[in-house]
């Protein structure tokens, strides 16, 4: 009995395999196999959104229609190699995914040079469910080695059937796929949207296209041009937001400056506690005592360069380190050139090598006096973690080195420091004794991902804390502004556990609120003599650089952000995300207060002009930045 079934789904198998149905059998596969993505990426806290499947489906059975122009053994072996191909770049979109909430992108191949550092994190990222997407090809590997599938060679082919469902196709996709292409370009900064109205299929190739030649989707090819348009955005910003709302223009003039940039910090670790202790505490006391803006937007769904490249430059980044990495001989109007012109002493330091992200020469060509890697801090009286010099040491010697240099040249320094040791995947190697530094009990969430991020950013915490002892010390703290912040999300968006101790301690997040979570950092200024302050208004890494300058007096020269003290109330992401402080923008607008859809055929003109206004402003700053980075238009 068995025997006879074997046999019978044996011979039912190989008779499709060997039919002209295996083409259209291979595109039911890899609709399923999309679908599976949607439903593990972007569709993992919604239902299934109806278009994108019956678009999807579409894209997969057409695509496949060019397997009837081989005969059968060549058909089975270009399926079989599209499969594999297909089955690769969405098991390399989800893993990129869970990594940053984005898709990938061809650009990405030049970062493989940095796969050694960015590896840290593919165990943490990796889920055996991943497995699905060849578990179709494994089964076919072990049919062929078992012999129970048998490619023929066929003489005679059923061109009849064959003929009608490539003309059915062909027809079907000519007349909806040029719409879809259409749609998703319109939305050529938000990858979401791009995949929302073009599947997957219609988002790689548009990013193909894009990247093939990626100077001419810059708007302005020429920095007269390209003045124009900032003077007038800024002149359209002058127009309805005021530029110093506290009188603080000038304050800080001829004080020292230190920004600096704490690894993987995200909001809503402030003032929470886990088992009876803070895990922020250092933090904590600081935000207490200073000014304190709540809703710090990150600029990009992605790096430590990227947070590097908009906070010095005041411009967006491009793909995941592009900007920062590929156009490293770039000129700006970064806060090295404009504190350096004023007479300060500039300094940059990380306890990385100079090599990773390129910041050999991405810094090398700035002007700063002092450029600090890995190899300028003592390593008798240094500790690593991830290979990188900690946080310990590097706060410490930092802070000799701020002495020093004070001292040395008579002048107030600037100084941007970039901590390391909070970085992914959060496991602490390299410290000894680790529970002698991390000062929680995290519970239940020990030995999980989430767990491990709350234990790295305490240690973090307990270093920062060391570093504001020591300037203190030192004799710094009272004549220096001090700007610290996170560099961007360390959880991914749709973390559980992260999501589930969120709830716990505040509310469950709707969808609005788990998207703006991942890109609300903490931000906090020591200004000296300025008391505790706390700003609800939304703010970015572009407004860094004009608020440090507005508070020293120095010149800002050309930057797309602006004064944090001053009334603008919004801001933008290279990804076409806007943020404002009552409406949030993913494609679609929602409230912020409860995240609703917004219904844009029943709102009023006044809020729909608004609405549109903040678009407006996007649109033009990021074609704005693009066009200076792409073009080196600053130069």
């Amino acid at each position: 009995m068995l025997k006879k079934l074997y046999n019978a789904v044996k011979t039912y198998v190989n008779r499709i395999i060997n039919s002209e149905l295996f083409p259209i059998l291979l595109g039911l596969i890899l609709f399923v196999k999309v679908a599976l993505f949607y439903k593990l990426t972007i569709y993992q806290a919604d239902s299934y959104n109806i278009s994108i499947l019956s678009k999807t489906f579409i894209y997969s059975m057409f695509i496949v229609t060019f397997l009837y122009a081989f005969k059968n053994r060549m058909r089975f072996t270009l399926g079989t190699i599209l499969n594999l191909l297909v089955s690769i770049l969405l098991f390399a979109d989800n893993l990129y995914y869970n990594y940053s909430t984005s898709l990938i992108s061809v650009s990405q191949i030049s970062n493989l040079q940095y796969s050694e550092q960015i590896s840290t994190a593919l165990k943490d990222l990796f889920k055996y469910i991943h497995l699905l997407y060849f578990v179709d090809l494994f089964v076919l590997v072990i049919m062929l080695i078992t012999r129970f599938l048998k490619i023929q060679k066929i003489k005679d082919r059923a061109w009849k059937p064959a003929i009608v469902y490539v003309v059915m196709m062909t027809i079907v996709y000519g007349s909806t796929i040029p719409g879809y292409v259409q749609a998703a370009e319109e939305y050529r900064y938000n990858k979401k949207m791009q995949l929302e109205y073009g599947t997957i299929y219609t988002f790689h190739f548009l990013d193909l296209k894009t990247n093939i030649n990626l100077k001419k989707t810059a708007k302005y090819s020429n920095k007269e041009d390209l003045m124009v348009a900032y003077d007038e955005l800024k002149e359209l910003y002058s127009e309805n937001y005021q530029d110093d709302l506290y009188n603080l223009k000038g304050y800080a003039q001829g004080m020292n400056v230190i920004v600096l940039q704490l690894e993987s910090f995200q909001e809503f670790l402030l003032y929470k506690e886990i088992n009876g202790k803070e895990i922020t505490p250092n933090l904590n006391k600081f935000v207490s005592e200073n000014v304190q803006f709540k809703n710090m937007m990150i600029q990009s769904y992605s790096t430590t360069a990227d947070s590097e490249h908009s906070t010095y430059s005041s411009l967006y980044p491009l793909e995941n380190g592009m900007a920062f990495a590929q156009y490293s001989s770039n000129e700006y109007d970064d806060f090295f050139k404009e504190y350096h012109d004023a007479g300060y002493y500039t300094m940059y330091m990380h306890g990385n090598e100079g090599s990773f992200w390129n910041r050999n020469n991405v810094y090398g060509h700035l002007d700063i006096d002092e450029l600090d890697f890995i190899e300028a801090f003592d390593a008798e009286d240094t500790y690593y973690i991830n290979e990188w010099v900690s946080d310990e040491s590097l706060y410490i010697q930092a802070v000799e080195k701020f002495k020093n240099a004070a001292e040395k040249t008579g002048k107030p320094f600037f100084a941007n420091v970039v901590a390391a040791s909070s970085h992914n995947a959060f496991d602490l190697p390299g410290l000894d004794n680790k529970y002698d530094y991390v000062d929680i009990d995290v519970g239940e969430y020990k030995g999980m991902f989430f767990g491990d991020y709350l234990e790295a950013v305490n240690y973090a915490d307990k270093q920062f804390g060391l570093f504001i002892d020591k300037l203190k010390e030192a004799g710094l703290y009272d004549n220096t502004i001090i700007a610290v912040f996170g560099d961007h999300y360390g959880m991914q968006m749709y973390n559980y556990e992260m999501l589930d101790f969120i709830e716990e301690k505040d509310h469950r997040y709707n969808t609005v609120e788990t998207e703006i979570n991942y890109i609300n950092v903490p931000m906090v200024y020591r200004i000296p003599g300025i008391e505790h302050m706390v700003i609800d208004k939304t703010v970015s890494k572009l407004d860094i650089k004009p608020t440090l300058c507005y508070l020293t007096g120095s010149k800002d020269g050309f930057s797309l952000g602006t004064n944090m003290f001053g009334s603008k109330d919004f801001a933008c992401l290279n990804n076409g995300v806007i943020v404002t402080d009552d409406y949030y923008y993913n494609g679609y607008w929602y409230y912020r207060s409860n995240g609703e859809q917004i219904d844009l055929d029943n709102i009023d003109e006044e809020l729909k002009n608004k609405l549109n206004y903040y678009i407006e402003c996007m649109e033009k700053e990021l074609s704005i930045s693009n066009s200076v980075v792409l073009n080196n238009l600053l130069k």
